[in-house]
């Protein structure tokens, strides 16, 4: 029929030239802030924050989650952690410890075939994915109705009579007020105690973050076959012949066939702007000098690999609150439990103290240590509540609770915790009523059933 049409000299017509106009604008002097009211505010939505703003939206609040990246995730999808660390017992028969999210995220992630599971420090680690890890939770996000604010990073708070009233959040659109009944901190550093004059402290000396990166290109069955001492022993032996500063690195293979993680780095990550940009770009140079290490001196399983990616900075300790109880290595150590315990944890202590490696104290196979409510409230104020990596524990302490596992569960206390405290002050709610909501964190006990990979 075409043909016909064209051979009569009939012809199509060209679509008209799109155009579009422009409109000229000027910022004006007075500039309205956005302001947005909601029950709950959390800021922060690294493993903490995204357990919190959950468990919260689903106990009926209305939930705005601020997050200061421009995507969510946290650390354990930007910074390309790539292990669950925390969530089973210890021994030959680990238990699950945390509920929650933590067995939504097992569950999505293993039908997607972007978690696999290995035997390691006395109990078991889920390595995953941390694509798949992010779109879990930008879904469930989405799906539950909680308001997401990106690129948000808080620039003012206010405190009066004991009570956070507004908070500010800088965007490149602009600033917007926050109001809300409840705040939780999982910003990592305390940003809303800082901000409100509240008290905060840190370690007298810093507390190294490590620059991960992921490989592609990896020979899978060479590197399942390189021994972890061995990459140890050659690091320690030529680290000045490559340039890398720690020495006790590892490296591990991913879900993926053919990619594999490298955890070999350590720099400090202080609180100054300036000096954290350097930082950033000295991470990824000791990356690369790692990289050549790897590929030297282990060819058959690295001598292929290139950078698939460079994760953020991971850090380890920044600030943390003074709450209304401290937890202290001994405690640890000791498997102290509280009356107000709201998780519990046996991963070792591991702290990164220095740059040539890392101190492990690792536990028996029926230690348990607990984290006390007291740790997540400040003691100056009555409607805020911190989780994740900024509460109040003594650095050794922090060490071991600032892992995956332990900052779902205290995010998810934090949540039923404001749920519970309504008008009153959150440390006056009726602790027994939290314990049961979160007894599943604390009591349950469901044996790792699944399969281990070498």
């Amino acid at each position: 029929m075409m043909m016909n049409s064209l051979a009569r000299g009939h012809h199509t017509s060209a679509p008209a030239p799109r155009r579009i106009a422009s409109r000229i604008l000027r910022r004006p002097k007075r500039q309205e802030l956005q302001k947005i009211r909601c029950d709950v505010c959390v800021v922060g939505s690294g493993a903490a924050g995204i357990s919190a703003a959950l468990e919260s939206v689903r106990l009926g609040n209305k939930v705005l989650l601020v997050e200061a990246s421009p995507s969510l995730g946290g650390q354990s999808v930007h910074s390309i952690v790539g292990t669950f660390c925390g969530f089973y017992s210890n021994g030959a028969d680990p238990y699950q410890l945390v509920y929650g999210i933590a067995s939504e995220i097992i569950t999505e992630l293993g039908s997607r075939g972007a978690i696999k599971t290995r035997k390691g420090r006395n109990t078991i680690i889920h390595v995953y994915d941390e694509v798949a890890l992010s779109r879990w939770v930008e879904q469930s996000v989405a799906a539950t109705g909680i308001t997401p604010l990106l690129g948000a990073t808080i620039r003012e708070v206010s405190l009066k009579a004991r009570k956070l009233g507004s908070i500010v959040a800088a965007t490149r659109f602009g600033d917007v007020e926050i109001e809300a009944d409840h705040y939780i901190d999982a910003s990592g550093d305390a940003v809303l105690s800082w901000l409100a004059g509240l008290q905060v402290q840190e370690a007298e000396i810093p507390i190294r973050g490590t620059q991960m990166m992921t490989l592609d290109g990896v020979d899978t069955p060479s590197l399942l076959q390189t021994s972890r001492d061995e990459v140890n022993r050659r690091a320690q032996l030529l680290s000045n012949e490559y340039g890398i500063s720690r020495r006790d690195g590892f490296t591990f293979s991913a879900p993926a066939s053919g990619v594999a993680l490298v955890n070999m780095t350590h720099l400090a990550t202080p609180m100054d702007a300036v000096k954290m940009s350097r930082a950033v770009l000295e991470g990824r140079e000791q990356a690369d000098r790692v990289l050549k290490f790897l590929q030297t001196e282990f060819p058959a399983a690295f001598g292929a690999a290139r950078v698939r990616s460079y994760g953020t900075v991971g850090v380890r300790q920044t600030r943390m609150i003074k709450g209304t109880r401290t937890l202290t290595a001994d405690q640890v150590r000791q498997g102290a439990r509280f009356d107000d315990a709201v998780a519990r944890c046996s991963w070792p202590i591991e702290l990164h103290d220095n740059d040539e490696e890392g101190y492990w104290e690792e536990f028996s196979s029926d230690h348990m240590h607990y984290v006390p409510l007291g740790s997540l409230l400040p003691q100056e104020c009555d409607n805020l509540v911190t989780a994740g990596r900024c509460i109040d524990a003594d650095p050794v302490a922090l060490s071991s609770v600032r892992v995956i596992g332990p900052c779902i569960a205290m995010g998810a206390a934090a949540a039923h915790a404001c749920d519970l405290a309504g008008a009153k002050p959150i440390r006056e709610i009726n602790f027994e009523s939290l314990r049961h909501r979160i007894r599943d964190n604390l009591e349950r006990a469901d044996v790792w059933a699944g399969s281990v990979a070498p």
